[in-house]
């Protein structure tokens, strides 16, 4: 069964990186890994891949090691290896537009300052991909957004941002089993902690 969907989650590699809030879209496509018993072992296209099924669908799970301003790069490799276009493609980042607990679920749409989603714009030459964002609140005032997204989450959000992966996972697989609008229905009109997704 060939592949018909690739899911990138945006971050940056290396230790230092891994709980920051701009890892957020890396964590939950890690988590969406463990549900369904994908390993993310492989090095290809620049990134840490690993491919599976997720319901009836064939999905390649991909965290680009580019650094975040060059995750485009990687992800048109991924496009041309699978021959698939960017319709088939889902990306999920981190949001600061969003508050802790929030996600959002879109087809198309600009950049919006994100430079991850900057660089895929950019090398794709299309916004006709999904994008899932997760939430992770406006900086406090005098705190640069540079630095406020590359800080981890404090102690008092971990338990807000478990809740939010966890519902991103479940969004992600209302969305490849009933398509996007059923995903949207439930994703975007959900609150921090309640519904499904």
């Amino acid at each position: 069964m060939a592949i018909d969907t690739i899911i990138v989650g945006l971050g940056n590699p290396g230790p230092q990186y891994e709980r920051t809030r701009h890892n957020a879209g890396f964590l939950l496509v890690g988590e969406l890994a463990a549900a369904h018993d994908i390993r993310l072992s492989q090095q290809r296209h620049g990134a840490r891949v690993g491919d599976g099924g997720i319901g009836a669908r064939r999905c390649l799970l991909a965290l680009p090691q580019t650094y975040m301003n060059r995750s485009g790069d990687s992800v048109r490799r991924m496009l041309s290896f699978t021959g698939l276009d960017p319709g088939s493609l889902v990306v999920v980042h981190d949001d600061m537009d969003l508050p802790l607990g929030r996600l959002r679920l879109r087809r198309g749409g600009g950049a919006g300052g994100h430079r991850g989603i900057a660089s895929i714009l950019e090398h794709l030459g299309s916004p006709d991909f999904i994008r899932l964002k997760i939430g992770v609140g406006r900086p406090p005032a005098g705190v640069p957004a540079e630095g406020y997204v590359l800080q981890e989450f404090a102690a008092s959000e971990r338990e807000e941002l478990r809740g939010s992966l966890a519902r991103g996972v479940s969004a992600l697989e209302v969305l490849l089993a009933r398509g996007l609008e059923a995903a949207m229905n439930t994703c975007n009109s959900c609150a921090s902690g309640s519904g499904v997704v």
